[in-house]
């Protein structure tokens, strides 16, 4: 771990907890900086800002005070989830007052390079496939950020003989300053989260600030063939590594209809890749270019993309029961991550959906309704899905849980057929997580496995 000196005995705001924020105040106390922690939950309930208290930190929770900054803090540290319009951190705006997130921090420790992975969709299938292809190359990969440990706590026992492969959100990405990945991956860019970014443009500089350090020596792995992005990245000073899921091209990694290509040479053939459709197409070759330039052997490649059956819950494969086919694909929350999943199918589907009204259209999905047989649904959304359904002259039926859903789906179902759940609706109807959701589509599969 390297020290940092910069922040010693400095006085450092810590604003919001969780376990980013939790990391970040005791490395930051390890560090010899005095550190003030703010949280808005009580203390009395609040079990990790009693432990913070116990290893001499100062800890102010339940509120944040108007003369919270009135302490002279030289930086503040940020959970990545508190957004920018915050009166503590507009205040520190004003103030001049340096905002970090924990990302920043962890960077800042390692002694390990770093790869980034960024993008609107597809960050955790990547980073996943990308340490799964990296564990026989000349470095250990070491998973952090959102789908591992938090950051600051694998930088700190990462050495020169590890890589830190970290998936990284546009949150963590605008509380960034020298954060330089040796590799930067942006998957792709679409219009998201702009109940929190300003406007669709703040959102893109900060999926871009994953490479704004870098230098001719770094590499930036990046989606070609969407024109705004490969427009921006043109700005930026990295080699670029751009991949095209659509032609053969002599630069950078592509794939045609029959091969994966690395600078225009073949490279192992598309049917080899288990994970279906485009936007995971998109994945596998981002991660492949990754994997290659850290020098991991291409036989361990090849073994990660035919074995690799997708992250929990994002068209995750679950098995096969009676030449039926079923993916569980409950991270998809919105239209576009379902089309996304169905794009990826040529066999009939039968679509399970449904879940939290948030009256989001479900345009996205028409040009992928001749490849569904049937839409059964549940939740909220269900009569909105049955309206479409019926506008479009698809097959639906309605139930008021997915237990019923699942059953009407494997009564209308044939072999060859492919059941899907990607609800294109959020969980909270019915559901604490997407995940909660997951699991139970996957227990009732086990069921029917069980019953033969």
């Amino acid at each position: 771990m390297k020290t940092v000196k910069e922040l010693y005995h400095q006085k450092v705001l810590v604003l919001g907890l969780a376990k980013s924020g939790t990391a970040a105040a005791e490395m930051l106390h390890e560090l010899g900086a005095f550190v003030t922690v703010n949280d808005s939950k009580p203390f009395e309930e609040n079990t990790q800002a009693q432990e913070l208290l116990k290893q001499g930190m100062t800890v102010i929770c339940g509120s944040h005070p108007e003369n919270l900054l009135d302490e002279g803090f030289s930086l503040i540290v940020k959970n990545p989830g508190i957004p920018y319009n915050n009166p503590v951190l507009q205040e520190a705006i004003k103030r001049e007052i340096p905002i970090w997130t924990e990302i920043e921090l962890a960077y800042r420790i390692s002694e390990a390079p770093m790869i980034g992975i960024t993008g609107s969709n597809g960050k955790t299938t990547t980073t996943t496939l990308l340490c799964e292809m990296l564990e026989k190359g000349p470095l250990e990969p070491l998973v952090a950020g959102n789908i591992g440990t938090v950051a600051t706590t694998v930088a700190k026992d990462a050495t020169k003989n590890n890589v830190i492969v970290t998936e990284l959100s546009s949150f963590q990405l605008m509380g960034t300053v020298k954060l330089k990945p040796s590799i930067a991956i942006i998957t792709n860019i679409y219009e998201a989260h702009l109940d929190y970014h300003t406007d669709l443009d703040e959102y893109i500089e900060a999926k871009l600030a994953i490479a704004k350090n870098q230098t001719e020596q770094d590499l930036l792995i990046y989606n070609a063939e969407q024109p705004l992005l490969a427009q921006r990245v043109k700005s930026l000073n990295a080699t670029p590594v751009p991949f095209f899921v659509s032609s053969r091209q002599s630069e950078g990694i592509s794939a045609d209809a029959e091969w994966v290509y690395w600078k225009g040479e073949a490279l192992y053939k598309r049917d080899e890749i288990r994970l279906p459709g485009k936007h995971n197409l998109e994945n596998v070759l981002a991660a492949t270019a990754a994997a290659l330039l850290v020098g991991a052997p291409l036989e361990q490649i090849r073994a990660t993309v035919a074995s690799f059956a997708g992250v929990k819950h994002r068209t995750q494969y679950a098995g096969e029961w009676q030449g039926r086919l079923f993916y569980n694909d409950s991270k998809a929350t919105n239209a576009l991550a379902t089309k996304s999943a169905l794009e990826g199918f040529s066999r009939p589907v039968i679509l399970l959906a449904g879940g939290k009204e948030r009256n989001h259209s479900f345009d996205e999905l028409i040009p992928y309704l001749p490849t569904i047989k049937a839409i059964c649904h549940f939740g909220e959304t269900a009569p909105r899905l049955q309206q479409f359904a019926e506008l479009h002259n698809v097959q639906a039926y309605s139930f008021p849980t997915l237990t019923a859903a699942f059953e009407k789906s494997i009564e209308l179902s044939e072999p060859n057929d492919v059941l899907l759940l990607s609800p294109a609706s959020a969980s909270w109807d019915q559901y604490e997580s997407f995940e909660i959701r997951g699991d139970e589509f996957l227990r009732l599969f086990k069921d029917l496995e069980t019953k033969g």
